[in-house]
């Protein structure tokens, strides 16, 4: 079977056990054979625990068989597929890719974004990652003629606003964040390193809004208004895990936030223009509000 097809098997089993919660091999095949995919046939046991064993190995998922409840099949760590796990973020690509691949008649009026795949440079480090191996680069930063020459340890990596980015420790114990596509040379060295036993990709980044991590910006509380139409987008997208409605009235929404107040943090806040506003700290006000001022006087004459 092409694997294309073996995909999109994959993904339904996971969607539909996911929404069903826990199911039985008959109500399965029951849905099964309603799907365009099985043509008609009843999903054989056998490819059932085929396409089990495939699941587990290629996202890490696993469904398990509750024999105390009826034999019901569910998925026992269901926790990936409802946060920024990348089982969540790959099933939800392929689900996309696998809808736009059976709509070619209407693809002239599907606009996608472009999303940079990181190219060689994204397998390079993913590599030096599972080995344990140091990278060693050459980066050139934006507003830079020369490139730097860099010997890191590859921590983690990280999808933001449409980049891969790389979090890296330098050899002086600093930590460092380099956008993928901004390497213009990067190879798998042969030093050997350790990665911090305590070191946690999504703790290190639980109090940042993207890929800002300053040591001296602490967590703090942060109350942002948004008014009219605003409020629906962010409660749709929050702006971060720690985001919750605090009052609501008919004209705009608080929204309380736990996070660093870092500088793309309040790059988002200048972008959203007058359908956001800084209610507390007042330092944070005060500091959004001449970034708006600086703003506007650059278009007077």
């Amino acid at each position: 079977m092409a694997t294309q097809s073996l995909f999109k098997e994959y993904i339904w089993l996971v969607k539909t056990i996911d929404r069903v919660g826990k199911i039985s091999f008959a109500d399965l095949n029951r849905l099964w054979v309603d799907t365009e995919m099985s043509g008609g046939i009843e999903l054989a046991r056998t490819t059932f625990n085929r396409h089990r064993d495939a699941i587990l190995d290629i996202f890490g998922i696993i469904i398990e068989c509750d024999r105390r409840d009826g034999y019901k099949y569910y998925i026992e760590n269901n926790d990936v597929l409802h946060d920024n796990s990348v089982q969540n973020w790959m099933l939800s690509t392929l689900s996309v890719s696998n809808i736009i691949s059976e709509s070619l008649s209407v693809q002239k009026r599907i606009l996608l974004e472009n999303i940079p795949s990181g190219g060689s440079n994204l397998q390079t480090v993913i590599d030096a990652m599972k080995g344990s191996f140091m990278i060693s680069a050459a980066y050139r930063r934006y507003g830079t003629d020369e490139p730097k020459h860099f010997l890191m340890s590859p921590y983690c990596l990280k999808l933001f606003r449409q980049r891969w980015y790389a979090l890296c420790r330098h050899r002086n114990g600093r930590m460092g964040v380099f956008s993928l596509d901004r390497f213009i040379e990067v190879s798998v060295s042969d030093v050997k390193f350790e990665i911090d036993p305590d070191f946690d990709a999504a703790e290190y980044f639980s109090e940042c809004f993207g890929i800002v991590s300053e040591v001296n910006a602490p967590a703090e509380r942060i109350v942002v208004r948004a008014f009219g139409s605003e409020r629906y987008f962010l409660r749709d997208l929050p702006l971060h895990h720690t985001q919750t409605e605090i009052v609501e009235t008919e004209d705009y929404s608080d929204f309380e936030i736990i996070m660093r107040p870092t500088f793309d943090f309040n790059a988002h806040l200048l972008s959203r223009g007058i359908m956001l506003k800084v209610i507390e700290p007042q330092w944070l006000a005060d500091e959004v509000r001449d970034m708006h001022i600086e703003a506007a006087e650059m278009y007077e004459d």
